[in-house]
């Protein structure tokens, strides 16, 4: 009873429209479409081939996306399952590539309100399985059209289990990524074997110039913390910059914090010319040993004011203390890595990013350790009362992870309400 509409074809598929009458009057139009002489490409089919070459001389097969080139880094994993954005700005994956034990990357896209830096630091990304579909209301753009404009390669479908296994077993293993075929894999091998992030002085390429100011708090949609939310008071804190993420800042600034954050090598003089009633010394890339005038600005600095350090800043502080630091096996990537508060016993679910630590036997008799790490009992906190000094290896801001540590910002300002005088937070 109907009429075939007008068909359209090409070379690669036609479509005709049929027009039938319904029951209570008007018309309903159907569509059909197939495929003609040329085949439809598929997305996971039009992918270049990539490669992935470990030092122990391994080769991985897969896929490309982002940018296309060789890169050589060291190959750590991440066992998060989500915040994949926040992973690839976070300045303390310089030099290294990540693994991410999560089998679905890409899935949210990317969005201008989760970087916790400027640029992706990490040289190549590395998943099971790249998204080819973006289902998020924040997103603007796919990671595929992201890590092409930061100019940093991904490769897909390899078997990142395996290679989690083998990292656990031999440590975290040198690779070489690449999109050009034509390296052999004994050049590729050779290079793997070539670079060391051991004594890479990485702080000095990831943090500012110039000092500037930070006034930007949580926003109000995700605040969560009751202190933070009654917080009157403001305290002058100044932040050493060794690769220091958005949303530390963000939780300092929430807590009452007036925040100028200065190069990594800005001298101690010049820090106490800024009147601080409190010093952030942040979380970083690479090995606190190959910055050793941050160990000696630490120093100088203890006893002047409350200080507080983060992660790298945990580092640095362990070694302007007295102690020592080592290079850990695989080191702790992810947001599930539980910490014990070793003066209330209570336990925390951390965020972790980091591939060196303090030795404990190390710390002079005063300092007092804090916190452990409950999966293999190294340093996690360290507290040295008399100079006002406090220290978490971990991230207290997360981004991504739980927000059991948050805390300890509240902790922080109140070493510094102690040292003005003023009552402290309950």
């Amino acid at each position: 009873r109907g009429r075939v509409g007008k068909t359209s074809s090409s070379a690669s598929s036609s479509c005709s429209t049929s027009f039938s009458s319904l029951s209570r009057g008007g018309r309903k139009a159907t569509l059909k479409c197939f495929a003609g002489g040329g085949a439809i490409s598929k997305p996971w089919d039009i992918q270049k081939p990539c490669k992935l070459v470990l030092e122990d001389g391994s080769v991985w097969q897969g896929k490309a996306f982002g940018a296309e080139g060789t890169k050589v880094g060291e190959v750590v994993f991440n066992t998060s399952l989500s915040g994949y954005q926040e992973i690839l700005t976070d300045p303390s994956y310089a030099g290294q590539f990540v693994l991410f034990t999560c089998p679905h990357i890409g899935n949210v896209g990317i969005n201008p309100l989760d970087m916790e830096s400027t640029k992706v630091h990490m040289g190549a990304t590395l998943v099971r399985h790249e998204a080819l579909n973006v289902s998020n209301y924040r997103s603007t753009q796919t990671l595929d059209s992201y890590l092409k404009e930061q100019g940093v390669i991904g490769i897909s479908d390899i078997d990142t289990r395996a290679i989690t296994v083998r990292l656990r077993e031999k440590g975290s293993l040198n690779g070489v990524v690449t999109t050009d075929m034509s390296i052999s894999d004994d050049e590729l091998l050779k290079m793997s074997k070539g670079y060391d992030i051991v004594g890479k002085d990485l702080i000095g390429e990831v943090c500012v110039k110039e000092p500037y100011k930070w006034v930007d708090p949580t926003a109000s949609e995700w605040e969560f913390a009751e202190k933070a939310k009654s917080n009157k008071d403001k305290f002058n804190v100044v932040c050493f910059d060794f690769g220091i993420k958005n949303n530390i800042m963000r939780r300092l600034a929430s807590f009452g914090c007036d925040l100028t954050i200065v190069p990594a090598n800005y001298s101690a003089e010049d820090v106490m010319k800024l009147n601080p009633d409190g010093i952030l010394f942040s979380n970083g890339p690479g090995d606190p040993s190959a910055a050793p005038y941050a160990v000696e600005n630490c120093k100088k600095l203890l006893d002047k004011v409350p200080v507080f350090g983060i992660c790298m800043g945990h580092q640095v502080l362990g070694q302007a203390f007295g102690g020592k630091t080592f290079k850990m096996k695989f080191g702790h990537h992810g947001g599930n890595h539980p910490v014990r508060n070793e003066f209330t016993q209570a336990v925390e679910i951390s965020a972790q990013n980091h591939n060196f630590a303090v030795d404990l036997n190390s710390l002079p008799k005063e300092v007092k350790v804090s916190h452990l790490n409950l999966n293999d009992g190294t340093c996690a906190g360290m507290v040295w009362e008399e100079k006002m000094a406090m220290t978490i290896q971990y991230h207290p801001e997360a981004s991504p992870g739980p927000h059991d540590s948050d805390n300890c910002f509240a902790q922080f300002v109140d070493m510094i309400r102690a040292n003005k005088g003023m009552a402290v937070s309950r």
